[in-house]
């Protein structure tokens, strides 16, 4: 299975080639640069998946190179320096780097904030299919997929139409639908002296959802404009 690719930007050679050596044996596909310059000329043509960066390099430093990468790039970003005072780390991080790590180094630490950036970097990129496709509101929810419905666990069956209405209402959380709107939006047909039909919906997925349906706590009725779903 494909690894992720690292690209590695220090102009100490020894550095380089000692962590090609580890970074190549965990599997990771390795790009090197030796200065900011090559390291954008790098990232104009190849995909990366995260950056381990210096700070101390000529032509163009790390943190020179980190707020270039930052204006179109958020891939995670670790920084290497022979410097330990807390004011170099705090300029690297505010810089938008995301980890800081001191020459001299643990190889096998370095590998370890790189597999925990990588980590934590796709689960916040990968989207969650159930959360996806699942719209949830106090212990309403609503399964966009499946197209089942449930109220505190309790499974509700809705029929097409009434789920239609409720998904509308629950993916635009804050905004009134008058009678019209839902109509068309719903049934996707030009709306016609059609107020009963789409007010027997919503009472019947009233009916359904709510504990009180005279005092409903999903489906609001704001009067004279339609119908909402409060955030």
């Amino acid at each position: 299975m494909a690894r992720e690719t690292i690209l590695l930007v220090d102009d100490e050679k020894e550095i380089v080639d000692l962590l090609e050596i580890y970074l190549k044996n965990d599997g990771y596909n390795l790009l090197k640069a030796y200065n900011g310059l090559e390291a954008l000329n790098v990232l104009e043509s190849h995909a990366v998946d995260l950056i381990i960066l210096d700070i101390m390099m000529p032509k163009m430093d790390g943190i020179q190179a980190c707020l270039k990468i930052r204006e179109q790039r958020n891939m995670p970003i670790i920084m290497l320096s022979a410097k330990s005072q807390d004011m170099d780390k705090i300029t690297g991080l505010s810089m938008g780097a995301d980890d800081y790590v001191t020459k001299p180094f643990n190889p096998l630490e370095l590998l370890a904030r790189v597999k925990s950036q990588l980590r934590r970097y796709n689960k916040l990129n990968t989207p969650s299919p159930t959360n996806a496709e699942e719209i949830e509101i106090d212990d309403l929810t609503i399964n966009t997929a499946t197209h089942e419905v449930k109220v505190d666990g309790r499974e509700v069956k809705l029929t097409p139409r009434e789920f239609s209405i409720l998904e509308l209402l629950a993916r635009n959380r804050g905004m009134v639908f008058s009678i019209e709107k839902i109509y068309e939006r719903v049934w996707k047909e030009a709306f016609f002296e059609s107020e009963n039909t789409v007010m027997v919906h919503i009472r019947k997925i009233r009916e359904k959802i709510e504990d009180n349906p005279r005092k409903p706590r999903f489906i609001k009725t704001v009067w004279g404009v339609g119908y909402k779903i409060e955030n």
